[in-house]
């Protein structure tokens, strides 16, 4: 694979008013899918106690969609020379397209301020949740934060995007609770799970192709990393995010253990993505076209679907203490 590194030459197009509202990239949207499973656990858990559901979900969605569009604003901006070296990131609008730094400045304020609005009108609690998902944006992406340049703060900063997510499908249904603390570390170490896969595919196939030296280039949190370590860390975080799920399970219904062997599959299916050359996973807005990972995460809602509506009374053994008599 051959690519140009943009910063070499001055760049003659100037942006143009599609190109700024590419770099909000609404095509990203999907990865609002995590706000599903917070307003899914909280109608089952908690019971509808937003009494203007509908409002809150569409003002919810469009909070999310914003204030997400907002932090890609930035992203991209401030990262265009870095996303120059990238073999498929070099084709990003402000690689190739000389941007007002003043407008797209005035583009993440507008974007900000519609979502924060937005969350406003919803509830309290989601406006506060629509702060903290912009703060992270700024924490992520601006100097002298940017958490992204540091080993493993990168994922784990990024990723806390994904518990926020599901505080916003929680917030529509009872705006006077968040989720049990078990449940957002589950989502918090389960985001830092797929960003580390992501890494570590971006890791194999750029060394592979370019070298670890324009990989270093690239990102600077790339610099602590190594095969091994990324591959250790991608581990650890299935085996945390897993373990405050069990903890979820047990406490609050005993029934959704029938749902970890899927949910095992689901992470496992994941990791093997990541291994391939020119992985979806690097690309996590695109894996509503990995037919068997989507297949598995039918099957997921489907297990907890099924531990909603029935009891199985054999499961609340294992919240039991309980011995084997050999004898």
């Amino acid at each position: 694979m051959t690519y140009v590194n943009k910063t070499v030459a001055p760049l003659e197009t100037t942006g143009r008013f599609s190109d700024y509202l590419s770099i909000a990239r609404f095509d990203h949207a999907t990865k609002h899918v995590f706000i599903l499973p917070g307003i899914a656990l909280a109608y089952m858990l908690r019971g509808l106690q937003e009494p203007s559901f509908i409002a809150a979900v569409v003002l919810g969605g469009l909070s999310a969609l914003f204030i997400a569009s907002a932090n890609y604003c930035i992203n991209e901006y401030l990262d265009r020379d870095f996303d120059a070296l990238h073999p498929t990131k070099s084709a990003r609008t402000a690689v190739n397209v000389r941007l007002d730094g003043r407008l797209v400045a005035l583009e993440w304020f507008i974007f900000i301020a519609l979502g924060l609005g937005c969350a406003a009108l919803a509830s309290t609690t989601m406006f506060w949740i629509a702060c903290a998902f912009g703060l992270q944006g700024i924490v992520y992406n601006v100097r002298p934060f940017r958490s992204k340049d540091r080993t493993f703060l990168d994922v784990i900063s990024e990723s806390v995007n994904n518990p926020l997510r599901l505080m916003y499908g929680w917030a529509m249904v009872d705006p006077w609770s968040i989720p049990p603390a078990s449940l957002i570390l589950a989502f918090w170490l389960g985001g830092a799970f797929l960003m580390g896969a992501k890494r570590l595919s971006e890791y194999r196939e750029i060394t592979k192709s370019h070298g670890k030296d324009l990989l270093e280039r690239y990102r600077a949190s790339f610099r602590g990393y190594s095969e091994i370590s990324l591959t250790v860390s991608v581990f650890v975080y299935a085996m945390l995010s897993t373990f405050f799920i069990g903890i979820f399970l047990v406490k609050y219904r005993v029934e959704y253990l029938m749902a970890m062997p899927v949910l095992v599959a689901l992470y496992g299916r994941y990791l093997s993505m990541s291994l391939v050359p020119n992985s979806t996973a690097q690309r996590p807005e695109k894996l509503f076209r990995e037919r068997k990972l989507m297949l598995i995460a039918v099957a997921l809602a489907g297990t907890f679907v099924i531990a909603t509506l029935y009891d199985f009374p054999f499961l609340a053994r294992f919240a039991e203490e309980q011995y084997i008599d050999v004898r």
